[in-house]
């Protein structure tokens, strides 16, 4: 977890001085009038020292880690010390971090305000605390929330010894500022969260009564998650006056519908898709792992 200009946290304030590398300096899309490809290559890598963020200095040598730093985050749009115009935000959709974590290690304590922060946890154990006195360790498949509103401070760490965290952190903005600070969370074996070849409504808006989702956010904005087997297809629907990101977490797909061609997204790669597009997403041969944003169009 870090910080934007409207939700600065101590943690932003040290990201913002971190070295990172960029797969790709130049903002790269394949576009039709209403649906963008954001190669996963195109995403800005930032890989901080882990003193900034209160923790020990990487091994020379462990077997267990997948990754010689201790974060690997892949950036969707501008955050800390990432700057591209072109990708400021979507919508109400702020921040979307892919963070990959090594064992024993995390995000110390920090503040956040005036965000809406969810995460999707996509492969180990991540363990949240915050000043609200919720203290929860959620597993692959879960999701969890924050309204961070008038203030409130977090950490979050992967407190494994020898097993890698993967989540999915994102902000989207709050439809009022100074609300009261909120969390909560929801286990991926809940049959409410855990759906198999079938979107998952995991987030929605609080002041949306028709659908009961196991979260409940402060804007109108949805989260849905599917896993799907090989070769299976689903369809997701985006209306005219909506949008939608649509990242491929896992495995590979391909994605057609209203847009004149089929796209094929892999591991890390997303879309961008403005207006009225009814997706068509079939998994590819190891199946594939989806997540999608859904909201107004802006």
């Amino acid at each position: 977890a870090s910080a934007s200009a409207s939700a600065s946290s101590a943690a932003a304030s040290a990201a913002d001085q971190c070295t990172a590398s960029s797969a790709s300096a130049a903002t790269k899309f394949t576009m039709s009038s209403l649906f963008e490809k954001v190669p996963g290559s195109s995403l800005f890598v930032s890989e901080p020292d882990p003193r900034w963020f209160g923790n020990d200095g990487n091994p020379r040598d462990n077997p267990t880690w997948t990754n010689a730093n201790w974060l690997k985050s892949r950036f969707h749009f501008s955050f800390a010390e990432y700057h591209d115009a072109a990708r400021a935000k979507f919508g109400v959709l702020r921040v979307m971090n892919d963070d990959l974590v090594q064992p024993a290690r995390g995000f110390g304590t920090h503040p956040h305000r005036d965000m809406e922060i969810c995460t999707y946890i996509v492969e180990g154990e991540l363990t949240h605390q915050d000043s609200m006195g919720s203290e929860e360790t959620l597993g692959a498949g879960s999701i969890q929330f924050m309204t961070a509103g008038s203030g409130v401070q977090h950490s979050e760490h992967n407190l494994h010894p020898s097993k890698p965290l993967r989540f999915i952190q994102i902000w989207i903005e709050p439809r009022s500022r100074g609300l009261k600070p909120n969390y909560g969370g929801m286990s991926g074996t809940d049959p409410a969260v855990h759906k198999h070849n079938q979107f998952a409504h995991l987030v929605s808006d609080v002041q949306n009564t028709t659908h009961p989702t196991p979260v409940k956010i402060n804007q109108d904005a949805n989260i849905h998650v599917a896993q799907m087997d090989p070769h299976t297809t689903l369809a997701f629907p985006v209306a005219a006056s909506r949008q939608a990101y649509l990242l491929n977490m896992e495995g590979s797909s391909s994605i057609s519908g209203t847009h004149p061609a089929a796209e094929q997204l892999q591991q890390y790669d997303a879309a961008r898709v403005r207006g009225e597009n009814t997706l068509q997403i079939t998994a590819g041969d190891k199946g594939a792992h989806i997540l999608i944003v859904e909201m107004a169009k802006k």
